[in-house]
């Protein structure tokens, strides 16, 4: 086998957005990332909802009228099953 072919595994240093540091390894010494365990909603059960141009207010509304739709729907009886009603009625 070629000698140095392989990079260093040493000790790394990490750092988050939120200010946590810890210590892994890796070939880079120095990590910078965004989130992390303690600032990432998964692991600490918090969770931050953005909702852009009332987007969850829309969905909400729309599934309003939905439910209204089916009752109606429901309530009336379709022509249908009137006029068949009407013809059993003036065939007796």
């Amino acid at each position: 086998m070629k000698k140095d072919t392989h990079p260093k595994y040493e000790k790394a240093q990490v750092e988050c957005s939120c200010g946590n540091k810890f210590e892994t390894r890796s070939t880079i010494s120095h990590i910078h990332v965004e989130l992390c365990s303690k600032c990432h909603p998964f692991y600490t059960g918090t969770q931050k909802l953005i909702d852009t141009a009332g987007r969850i207010d829309k969905f909400k509304e729309r599934m309003k009228k939905a439910e209204e739709h089916k009752k109606k729907k429901i309530e009336k009886p379709s022509k249908k099953t009137v006029d068949k009603k009407a013809k059993t009625k003036t065939e007796e």
